[in-house]
């Protein structure tokens, strides 16, 4: 279990759209945005999890129409997000509303839809669960039960990457008072919408694996 939980830490560590997307919420909309995105997010993996150990995610790796489809969609709902953040970043750079009326304006999200900005940032990655069904079952050891074994892992590896998700929204409220600069949140609006996109790119251009 030992290689397990570091095995998930360091696949957690690395970035990705939901490191992009759980930053962004939680300096545009503060902690409890972040700890939202973050709990939508690890229901999303959970989900990939709980379908790798029932087999469904075996879909994406046996078709290719399948895997397809799933990045098509995920490359749009990535790109939807990017862009989403670019055209707030504009708004502001030509003079959006104070930062006092941020906590009111429209613009802030609700706590579900970072939820569900998380969730679907997760969902709509299709290597996700194609990861989640050749990580998991490494760690299976001879002789146990499969699929009771899956499902423990599937928490196990959620609660490990909940964990380093929610130490990133900690450091990001720590230092709130610097990103609540109006320079630094557009700077930071125009680079988390740039690296979605070039995400997205990435994911439309990739191969069935």
């Amino acid at each position: 279990m030992i290689a397990f939980a570091v095995a998930s830490l360091l696949v957690s560590m690395i970035p990705g759209p939901t490191t992009v997307v759980i930053l962004r919420q939680s300096i545009h909309a503060g902690r409890s945005a972040g700890v939202a995105t973050v709990l939508g997010n690890e229901t999303g993996w959970l989900v990939w999890c709980l379908a790798a150990a029932f087999g469904l995610s075996a879909l994406l790796l046996a078709s290719e129409l399948a895997f397809d489809i799933m990045r098509i969609v995920g490359a749009i709902v990535l790109v939807w997000f990017g862009a989403k953040m670019l055209w707030q970043a504009r708004r502001r750079a030509q003079g959006g509303p104070p930062e006092e009326m941020a906590a009111s304006s429209p613009e802030t999200p609700s706590l579900w839809s970072c939820y569900r900005s998380g969730l679907l940032t997760n969902l709509a990655n299709p290597k996700a669960g194609v990861f989640a069904l050749s990580f998991l079952p490494q760690f299976v050891p001879e002789g146990v039960p499969a699929l009771p074994m899956l499902l423990l892992l599937a928490v196990a590896s959620a609660l490990i990457d909940l964990t380093w998700y929610l130490g990133i929204v900690r450091l990001v409220g720590a230092a709130e008072r610097f990103f609540k600069r109006p320079a630094v949140r557009r700077y930071l609006e125009y680079m988390s919408g740039t690296l979605l996109i070039g995400l997205a790119v990435r994911l439309a251009l990739t191969s069935k694996p």
